[in-house]
């Protein structure tokens, strides 16, 4: 269903689609072509293999990826994502992990990762934005017409993790298409336009929540913490791995390389809404942390979120921040007391994304704190090498106390 203009911004320069938001437009690329058939078809006997402990020798015996067999950004994403999977199941096998990666994985996968402007190792993009497909071709992007393109271990829970995430991205597309027209209507002090875009923001909020508290329908705490998370730890503040990993035969990569796992964090949809909104986070390490995610962010998306902070070109955070809030919030403190709509509004975003962050503080409780870690699989870090806990629940209140009534 086409949605009409919220803006002057064409979203596609972004590559944000209004209908889907961060994920893909078409769908992503299933497979690999066919010169890279033996790359694919390893990928897909992942589960069977880390089973049997049989990733790596496997990995070693491949031939060369050859590059020119990709035509086109899509495929070039699909051999990202297979490439990331291999990386990681190459690395954490048997969950004592190896700190070589061999050449014939190392140089394709840096080669990717350098075209699509990202770093190499298995983040959000590949993990969740790139790694669905519908069964319904025509039906809607919600977790009962959608299947997983790429496991590690495989099984219910990993599907289910993977895939609320793609649904709530898929339900953010309202909040992401308001945003803009949040900003110019703010710009211009029309209170009317305000209101309506942050009621759009609000009900994508609502409906993103709704989603979330549908993880443990399908994916266990136990199961996620045993099954699913060991692989996509990333080798920067790990314990396992307290020096990186090494590329091997790439050139420009002097010395062993330590990048965060995989993580949520690097989804776009909650730093905009935090810029648009004017939420502001004082210094503590997971805000350090945050922004150094966007780095793992498609830099379309992140251009994006620079669009939405007021900015033209990348800038130090305090700078970006102290613009964004200079914008929605202080339009709608100025215009509320001629309609009280707007600051309703403007709450109602605020209380769900606090909502959303108290939810998640919930999980992240649940499903990692409170499980038995350690190791290669530690409880007290995220995926991304960070404690979390006490900054999570930080945010929260940081996002509540923002909220003008």
């Amino acid at each position: 269903m086409a949605h009409a203009p919220e803006s002057s911004v064409d979203l596609k320069q972004y590559e944000v689609s209004a209908e889907r938001g961060f994920l893909p437009d078409p769908d992503p690329e299933a497979a690999l072509p066919r010169p890279l058939a033996l790359w694919q078809e390893l990928a897909g006997e992942l589960p069977k293999r880390l089973a049997a402990q049989r990733v790596r020798a496997a990995v070693r015996s491949l031939p060369g990826f050859d590059l020119a067999a990709l035509r086109s950004p899509a495929e070039e994403r699909a051999a990202m994502r297979v490439l990331s999977f291999l990386g990681h199941a190459f690395v954490w096998e048997g969950g004592a992990p190896d700190p070589v990666l061999p050449r014939q994985l190392a140089q394709p996968w840096c080669a990717i990762a350098r075209r699509l402007g990202r770093p190499p190792v298995l983040s959000y993009g590949s993990y969740a934005l790139d790694n669905w497909r519908r069964f319904d071709a025509r039906g809607p992007l919600r977790v009962e017409n959608l299947a997983i393109l790429q496991n590690f271990l495989g099984g219910q829970d990993e599907d289910w993790f993977i895939l609320i995430h793609v649904e709530i991205e898929a339900l953010a597309a309202r909040a992401l298409r308001a945003a803009p027209g949040a900003r110019e209507a703010a710009s211009r002090g029309d209170g009317a336009a305000l209101t309506a875009r942050l009621e759009e923001v609000a009900s994508a909020l609502e409906a993103m929540l709704a989603t979330l508290r549908r993880m443990p329908e399908r994916c266990d705490p136990y199961v996620y913490f045993t099954r699913v998370r060991p692989f996509i730890h990333g080798w920067k503040n790990h314990p396992a791995l307290p020096g990186g990993i090494v590329y091997e035969g790439v050139a420009e990569l002097r010395g062993p390389q330590r990048l965060r796992g995989e993580t949520g964090a690097q989804s776009t949809i909650v730093p905009v809404l935090d810029a648009l909104l004017g939420v502001e986070h004082a210094p503590d390490p997971l805000r350090e942390y945050l922004d150094e995610m966007r780095g793992y962010m498609p830099p379309h998306h992140r251009a994006f979120l620079e669009h939405v902070e007021g900015e033209g070109k990348p800038r130090p955070a305090s700078r970006r921040r102290a613009k964004a809030i200079g914008g929605v919030r202080a339009a709608v403190r100025e215009l509320r007391g001629a309609r009280p709509e707007l600051a309703e509004a403007y709450d109602a975003c605020l209380r769900w994304l606090e909502a959303f962050r108290t939810l998640h503080l919930e999980y992240a409780a649940k499903y990692i704190h409170a499980q038995a870690g350690g190791g290669a699989n530690p409880s007290d870090v995220g995926t991304g090498g960070t404690p979390f806990m006490k900054y999570l629940a930080k945010h929260r209140d940081e996002t509540a106390a923002d909220r003008l009534g």
